[in-house]
């Protein structure tokens, strides 16, 4: 929200709205304490891997591992920034294109600590017929969106 945006009064809120806030304020709080505790699980594990000499690029696990953990961080911190947008009244409580944009970056995840060589080819067919699904479904909504505003 920035400064020239009024915030809206509290006690103008109806009673559903102060819950649907309170609600968006806690799991915004539960979300941050998950990303702190994930990002020094993050940081304690490469510390180590570092130590014992063991991060190499060329190490197939260790770095799946790794952006694995970042994914996983990316992932939590972009669905708080979307429970955010609700507590800064800029948007509904669903909002469809993060939900996408969200289980896009959840797939891509998974792509990034499969191991392909152990993996059938049903799973990785069905992974990529998910992202095509949710790449159309996401530009379907941003096109949706850009012609409501014109």
């Amino acid at each position: 929200m920035s400064p020239q945006e009024p915030r809206r009064d509290w006690k103008l809120l109806g009673f559903y709205e102060k819950f649907e806030e309170s609600v968006a304020i806690a799991l915004t709080a539960i979300i941050a304490v998950i990303i702190v505790a994930a990002l020094i699980n993050l940081v304690v594990n490469v510390t180590l891997l570092l130590i014992d000499g063991l991060v190499n690029p060329a190490e197939k696990s260790v770095f799946q591992a790794i952006f694995g953990m970042i994914m996983t961080l990316l992932i939590a911190l972009e669905f708080k920034h979307s429970i955010l947008k609700v507590v800064a009244r800029k948007a509904s409580i669903i909002q469809v294109k993060t939900v996408i944009l969200i289980a896009l970056m959840a797939v891509a995840r998974k792509f990034i600590i499969l191991d392909i060589g152990a993996t059938p080819a049903a799973t990785i067919a069905a992974l990529s017929a998910a992202i095509l699904t949710l790449g159309a479904a996401y530009w379907l909504v941003r096109t949706r969106d850009e012609r409501a505003t014109d």
